[in-house]
């Protein structure tokens, strides 16, 4: 019997592919965490907005309801986004791909993979060097709140990070799924 085969014909599965299996399942649990965060970020949203509404009735007022609600959408934003690209929720242009032979469909999504992990890679290290930055010097918003601008930073920082390694994790199992590689609904 070939080391490569079981009795039943199948292979076994690569190390690599083992590997990749492995860390997709560490990296898909953070996103998901990442998705409740942003969750919970709309009930806060809603939360803030509903008790903003009830203070006017009586002429008050947070005056942070802006600031915090923004800082919530960039945050639930980004934090949801590693979930939504591991989904498949996010937008994907098919027409060029069903048109294509199967055997060329991994090697363009591939390209977007990685392109897409490049683009967003060099953002997390520019975004990376501004959270540093605003925490060493102290930097706060200039609001009645001065809310350390490191902390809503840093939640986007957090989602442009589990990002990254979703694109790491699907570029690396196009590498080793190749032929078999299903990109989505095509």
């Amino acid at each position: 019997m070939s080391s490569q085969h079981r009795r039943d014909g199948a292979a076994f599965p690569s190390v690599a592919a083992l590997l990749v299996d492995a860390l997709g399942r560490l990296i898909s649990a953070l996103a998901a965490l990442g998705a409740g965060l942003a969750m919970l970020l709309v009930v806060y949203m809603l939360g803030h907005i509903l008790l903003e509404i009830g203070l006017r009735l009586f002429g008050r007022s947070t005056f942070i309801l802006d600031e915090y609600i923004g800082y919530a959408v960039a945050a639930m934003t980004f934090l949801g986004l590693p979930y939504a690209l591991e989904k498949g929720g996010l937008i994907r242009v098919a027409l060029v791909l069903k048109r294509l032979p199967r055997a060329w469909r991994w090697p363009l999504e591939l390209l977007a993979s990685v392109s897409a992990l490049l683009a967003f890679g060099w953002l997390a290290h520019y975004w990376t060097i501004a959270v540093q930055r605003s925490f060493q010097r102290g930097i706060v918003s200039e609001t009645l709140a001065q809310t350390p601008l490191w902390i809503p930073q840093g939640t986007v920082l957090v989602g442009l990070y589990l990002l990254c390694l979703v694109l790491v994790i699907r570029s690396l199992r196009i590498l080793v799924q190749r032929h078999a590689f299903d990109g989505g609904d095509l």
